[in-house]
């Protein structure tokens, strides 16, 4: 679980857990909570999720595909708008992006119409508005092309529901140790908003239709997946099988019922045929 506690860039959380107490932590913020599946097949190019929010507050994450290199999925910001999210790390994971060489640094290949980008860290961070609804289900796919030995592209897409067609979010380029997606894919809540009254407050998500591919033509489902968390010390977490795939679920009044934090849970795999087709875009090399 290495790979999954570094993707999710948690210097903040590790940061603030060294200064102030543990119970004080509880009180403060819901504990992140992870699924990390397990390998289907190796190294992908190749990732695709469904993705349908229950339950939800102000600040806060739903990662639908991360991978070494970065994560896809959507948030509710402070404010309450409602986002999609696509991030590529830099080799050299820095905070601020002057603090990161320029021939490390994440390059622009494209973006897709009406994709934003953030300016803090480093990095490449994009992100869509989109105004997603309770229990709305959305597939999120991500693609990845080894350029050489040492780099590799990531775009990432989503099924937009309101125009019945995949927005392309951005393609970034990045230093990524010649590995496409690589053999930690997961998906994770969580709350970033921590400002006291969030930690009473339950999200829930369902993650269902979990797909890696080499090549976009034979799929291979992801049926097992370990569910894990933060160094929050909070109880009210919870994760659990559901029909072709697993929920999370985290803060408020939540009780760990299902599932025991660490434990490996399954699901019995969906159907090829439940995937969305894939544009001839997507498929191209």
């Amino acid at each position: 679980m290495k790979t999954i506690t570094a993707a999710i860039l948690s210097l903040t959380l590790a940061v603030t857990s060294q200064a102030i107490s543990k119970e004080e932590l509880v009180k403060r913020q819901c504990r992140s909570i992870h699924l990390g599946y397990t390998k289907s097949v190796d190294d992908p190019c190749y990732a695709y999720i469904d993705l349908s929010v229950e339950k939800s507050s102000p600040g806060t994450y739903f990662c639908a595909l991360g991978f070494h290199m970065g994560h896809l999925g959507m948030q509710e910001l402070a404010n309450g708008k409602k986002v999609i999210i696509f991030s590529v790390l830099e080799h050299k994971n820095g905070r601020i992006s002057k603090n990161v060489p320029e021939n490390m640094r994440v390059k622009l290949i494209r973006k897709g119409d009406d994709v934003r980008f953030s300016s803090e860290g480093s990095g490449g961070q994009s992100f869509y508005d989109y105004d997603w609804q309770i229990r709305e289900k959305v597939s999120f796919l991500v693609k990845s092309i080894r350029v050489n030995d040492t780099t590799t592209r990531y775009t990432g897409y989503f099924y937009n529901n309101k125009t019945k067609g995949w927005q392309l979010m951005t393609e970034f380029q990045t230093l990524a140790k010649g590995k496409q997606l690589g053999n930690g894919i997961y998906s994770f809540v969580e709350d970033f908003l921590r400002n006291y009254q969030s930690a009473t407050v339950v999200r829930k998500a369902s993650y269902t239709n979990a797909w890696a591919s080499t090549d976009a033509k034979t799929w291979r489902p992801m049926p097992k997946a370990r569910f894990t968390g933060d160094s929050t010390p909070s109880k009210n977490v919870d994760a659990g099988q559901i029909s072709h795939g697993f929920f999370l679920q985290t803060g408020g009044t939540t009780n760990q019922a299902t599932s025991k934090l660490w434990s490996t849970i399954e699901t019995t795999p969906a159907q090829k045929k439940s995937i969305k087709v894939l544009p001839k875009e997507l498929t191209d090399a």
